[in-house]
């Protein structure tokens, strides 16, 4: 958490599928996916799907800074199913990135332990010794003035690992309030988009996928 402000935004809830077990819904960028500590804390994407479906269970999270999709559970079977598949690597995810500087090459994988930086927490940081092994694939879309589009598919789900794993090739996510500095920290947001998910259905195991359009 950056600063002392939090302003969540109060536009409607983008909901993308629900049906007897599961909701999907586009978080915005500056929202919790959770309540915080403390009550100004307390407005969060949950809460608001709460006043909808109120047997809402949480599955996983995205970082309040990142948007993108995420799937909830409606029933405790969903949570445990859905729970399970991440664990597993069942899911797949892939997020879009916009990047500082020029990245060379069309694309790679990042393969770099990821650690709590415990002095400066919640910040993570590269840890070859004491580190979670942390997984990154990353594709290039386009160039553009000094930044560059991603399309990123981490296989390994550590707190804040795409922002990590960029600054660790050197090209931090524009708009990091965390690990960006400089004219790369300069934009309205963290362009950091959670764009597609796929899983299967708790109910039969049908594979299912779902987007939530990047929009920036």
């Amino acid at each position: 958490m950056t600063g002392t402000g939090y302003n969540p935004p109060q536009d409607p809830l983008r909901i993308l599928h629900d049906d007897h077990e599961i909701v999907l819904v586009d978080k915005p960028a500056g929202l919790l996916s959770v309540p915080g500590k403390g009550e100004h804390l307390a407005d969060c994407l949950i809460a608001r799907l709460g006043r909808i479906f109120p047997t809402v269970l949480l599955v996983h999270r995205l970082d309040r800074d990142t948007s993108g999709i995420m799937v909830f559970a409606l029933t405790a079977h969903a949570q445990r199913h859905l729970g399970w598949q991440f664990e597993e690597r069942k899911v797949q995810k892939t997020y879009i990135a916009r990047v500082h500087g020029l990245l060379e090459g069309d694309r790679g994988t990042v393969d770099l332990p990821i650690a709590v930086d415990w002095p400066n927490r919640p910040l993570q940081k590269i840890d070859p010794d004491s580190g979670r092994p942390a997984v990154t694939d990353w594709r290039v879309l386009r160039r553009g003035d000094n930044e560059t589009r991603l399309r990123l598919t981490p296989h390994t789900g550590r707190s804040h690992q795409l922002r990590v794993h960029m600054l660790a090739l050197g090209h931090p996510i524009l708009g990091d309030p965390f690990y960006a500095t400089g004219p790369a920290r300069a934009h309205d947001r963290l362009m950091l988009h959670s764009e597609t998910l796929r899983l299967r259905h708790p109910d039969g195991g049908q594979h299912l996928r779902f987007t939530a359009p990047c929009p920036f």
